[in-house]
């Protein structure tokens, strides 16, 4: 599937619409260059599943891993601080067994997680962007 949209909120309701259709143990793989709206998607997402707006979805850069509750735990975690070797610590294959997993900066991801759904995020424009998600069948 491939989508443009033309705004930070239009980015968040296609994440949304992802979000409701999203189940236990699935995993969201986030790529794209800085400033290209991964953790704008990650917001959407957090409301498919029925995060709480008190709750405001930031960028874990510096905590690993942010955990919000929901229909379905949303574990949020940004490998960009980290080099493939240190992610093995993480202890991620236990975490997608308690919910939804969603990672920026994916390419640093060196194992599968199982059911992986790839989201690509580019740049077309400061405010539109072409959002590519390849679901596995």
């Amino acid at each position: 599937m491939e989508i443009e949209t033309q705004s930070p909120e239009e980015t968040q309701k296609v994440a949304e619409e992802l979000g409701r259709r999203l189940k236990p143990g699935e995993v969201v793989l986030l790529f794209g260059e800085l400033g290209a709206g991964k953790t704008t998607f990650v917001q959407g997402l957090a409301r498919g599943l029925g995060v709480s707006e008190d709750y405001y979805i930031q960028s874990p850069t510096f905590a690993l891993i942010n955990e919000y509750p929901g229909r379905i735990p949303l574990f949020h975690i940004d490998l960009y601080r980290l080099e493939p070797e240190d992610v093995y610590d993480l202890g991620l294959e236990e975490l997608a067994s308690q919910g939804i997993l969603v990672i920026e900066w994916s390419e640093r991801l060196p194992f599968s997680l199982g059911k992986e759904i790839r989201v690509h995020l580019k740049i077309l424009s400061p405010e539109r962007r072409k959002i590519i998600i390849e679901e596995e069948k």
